[in-house]
């Protein structure tokens, strides 16, 4: 599967390298890394086909992840897209379902719990 992860901490991306190494070499994992909204719309203009899942940060200098997920709406509507957050208020949660998110991450991320995440997208849909 595919997945982008959208956020302007670059240490993100390597954090997310590290910690799905081991899925990423065997294969059944694509990272895709990008530090802005207009890098991300980019990637799935490009890879919206294959692409499965896109992480993105809500707080981004320029487009914040909330512009991006309508976008991504327009763009490719079937991609699965969760929005990643430091803040865990309801008003966040409410907001990014509300703009058509699949679904809300808090930050720090527990990697056990985006494994399953990942687990849970990749199955076939019935």
């Amino acid at each position: 599967m595919e997945i982008l992860v959208v956020d302007d901490e670059e240490s993100v991306g390597r954090i997310f390298a590290q910690r799905l190494r081991q899925e990423i070499r065997s294969g059944d994992v694509v990272l895709h890394f990008v530090t802005t909204g207009l890098a991300a719309l980019e990637i799935i203009h490009l890879r919206r086909d294959a692409l499965g899942l896109v992480l993105t940060d809500i707080n981004m200098p320029g487009m914040s992840g909330f512009e991006l997920l309508s976008r991504i709406r327009t763009l490719a509507p079937g991609v699965k897209v969760f929005m990643v957050s430091a803040y865990e208020g309801d008003e966040f949660r409410r907001k990014a379902i509300d703009l058509g998110a699949d679904g809300f991450v808090a930050k720090p991320m527990e990697f056990s719990e985006l494994r399953a995440l990942i687990a849970q997208v990749s199955r076939p849909q019935a």
